[in-house]
């Protein structure tokens, strides 16, 4: 269960929150920080008592023993303790924070997007090649020469849906030779080239950065299909149907449905919105759409059981394959199925990690009630 802090007044107009944890969740944070665990990003920071220092639980450096530890839940608490900021892990900014490499980089590929980038070009910016790499795999889940590759897809896949010959989206997209580009085409796209008067769906992925780590966000250009955390589990597989079944293509880039939904997390995160506006589109079956109707009703700040659930759609007996439709869920905290928890209060399942539903629950919670 979500532990409530109390909080104690330092001035008119601004709290110190101070929790008082229980053995339990010391001892359960302290093995999220020896294991590196991503899903606790966000959800707690340590402070070391014998360097001064707070770090994220997924800090490079070496672990400090439990008895010179001390948890937070917020970076303003560690500070607030008269901790500084580690400088590995960088607790102040978000999880997943993009670095000066990859912005680079980035910005490398928007400059030339027809280039088919080599170890020796990133060699001659002056970064390591397998920095580059490591760097972008986990940012992206991808090599940065993948990323350059998936950007120049998505250029072929425009010049071809503007009915360009399939010749000139080659030559747009650097490929001198035809057997070559269709291969690398089929090998991202997940089909070959359409030729002209065939229809393949282009779908944008873009990564967004949240205080429980990054999240991927994937739309057309007026609907939102997919929002979860790269550490979930199988989201590899949801990509993968959601490709399959709109027989899609999904390459990097950004559509107003991504501008849209990254500014509402922002606010939702900061504490000042409840209701998501960006246009989603629902692929599912008509049970699963019904499921996800009804997890729209439940209020912000409030939490309803799986069984009450299933009484709502009129499915009393139906609990286990509503939990089930509950977990097949695409769209994280905008369809907001950590709201529902087991009928003996405790949290139940979540795709995106029960230290995440734990979090956005109680940050509902404090935020409803203020």
């Amino acid at each position: 269960m979500v532990e409530s802090p109390e909080v104690f007044p330092l001035t008119n107009n601004f709290h110190f929150c101070i929790v008082m944890f229980s053995d339990n969740l010391k001892q359960k944070y302290y093995q999220a920080l020896l294991s590196n665990d991503k899903d606790y990003e966000g959800i707690f920071y340590v402070g070391v008592t014998t360097t001064g220092i707070f770090c994220r639980p997924t800090c490079p450096a070496r672990k400090p023993k439990q008895e010179h530890c001390e948890f937070f839940k917020t970076t303003q608490e560690a500070l607030l303790a008269s901790f500084r900021p580690c400088q590995r892990c960088k607790p102040l900014s978000p999880p997943g924070h993009v670095s000066a490499l990859i912005e680079k980089l980035v910005a490398a590929v928007e400059a030339s997007p027809e280039k088919r980038w080599k170890d020796h070009h990133i060699a001659a910016l002056g970064f390591d090649p397998s920095r580059a790499r490591r760097q972008f795999r986990k940012r992206f889940g991808m090599t940065f020469v993948a990323y350059a590759r998936a950007r120049r897809m998505g250029i072929a896949m425009k010049e071809i849906r503007k009915g360009e010959p399939i010749i000139q989206a080659q030559l747009s997209a650097g490929y001198e030779s035809g057997s070559g580009f269709r291969d690398a085409f089929a090998k991202i796209m997940g089909s070959a080239p359409l030729r002209r008067g065939e229809h393949l769906k282009l779908l944008k992925a873009a990564w967004i950065d949240s205080p429980l780590g990054p999240m991927l966000a994937i739309a057309d250009e007026e609907k939102l299909f997919l929002l979860e955390f790269l550490q979930r589990r199988g989201l590899e597989r949801e990509i993968e149907r959601l490709r399959n079944k709109l027989e899609a293509a999904i390459v990097p880039g950004m559509s107003e449905p991504l501008h849209s939904i990254s500014q509402e997390l922002k606010s939702y995160f900061s504490g000042t919105l409840r209701k998501f506006k960006t246009p989603i589109f629902i692929l599912g079956s008509s049970f699963q759409k019904k499921v996800w109707q009804v997890l729209q009703d439940v209020p912000y700040g409030r939490t309803w059981s799986y069984a009450a659930q299933a009484t709502a759609m009129g499915f009393p007996a139906s609990t286990r394959a509503v939990a089930k439709a509950n977990g097949a869920n695409q769209l994280a905290i905008v369809i907001p199925c950590h709201r529902i928890i087991k009928s003996d209060g405790t949290l139940g399942g979540y795709g995106g990690g029960i230290a995440r539903k734990e979090w956005l629950l109680e940050h509902e919670r404090r935020n409803a009630l203020s």
